[in-house]
């Protein structure tokens, strides 16, 4: 059974940053275009940022020029680093795994902007 395990959330003052961690196990890790979604209460879930096999990106506005995303096909992991985060940004942000008709999801992790 395929797992994706998120770390590295949890409460930031706006300004500041995080750095997301998705652990993956039980999958072909380098085939799958590896994604950050986020959703916030009352919103639908949306796009942060998404890396491809090939490591092509694709970022959701709200990410271009603040996050980044990375994957190590070495170590099955998927990160986000969040740079001048926003109140706006608070959410449940969800590690993604999608290869073909194939589509898994992790549990998430809270990301709090306050101050």
């Amino acid at each position: 059974q395929v797992q994706l395990v998120e770390s590295g959330g949890g409460l930031v003052q706006p300004g500041g940053s995080l750095r997301l961690s998705c652990a993956a196990s039980r999958i072909l890790f380098g085939i799958y275009t590896m994604g950050w979604y986020r959703q916030a209460p009352g919103k639908q879930r949306e796009l942060v940022a998404a890396v491809a096999s090939d490591d092509a990106t694709n970022y959701g506005d709200s990410a271009k020029g603040r996050f980044t995303i990375s994957r190590d096909n070495a170590k099955n992991t998927l990160s986000l680093q969040m740079n001048n985060l926003k109140p706006e940004d608070t959410a449940v942000y969800f590690c993604n795994a999608k290869f073909r008709t194939q589509d898994f999801w992790g549990q998430g992790t809270q990301v709090t902007v306050s101050s």
